[in-house]
């Protein structure tokens, strides 16, 4: 089992959610809910994984909240 980390948001013109794995090439898909975005990232992540092993492009961190006065 492999995890992966998704970043999502939803797109105002589409209204659908938008999700795709930092540092990952490829790795990014929609959906109208929460769960088809997560059936359709972990579909896209499984065929990218069939041609091997991923070559990230960068290292997820995290995100920062950024004050600006």
């Amino acid at each position: 089992m492999q995890i992966y980390t998704a970043v999502v948001e939803r797109c105002p013109d589409t209204d659908l959610y938008v999700g795709y794995v930092p540092g990952f090439p490829g790795a990014h898909s929609q959906g109208e809910t929460l769960e088809e975005l997560n059936g359709n990232l972990k579909e896209v992540i499984a065929m990218l994984l069939a041609e091997g092993p991923p070559a990230f492009v960068g290292e997820y961190v995290g995100t920062q909240t950024v004050v600006v006065t």
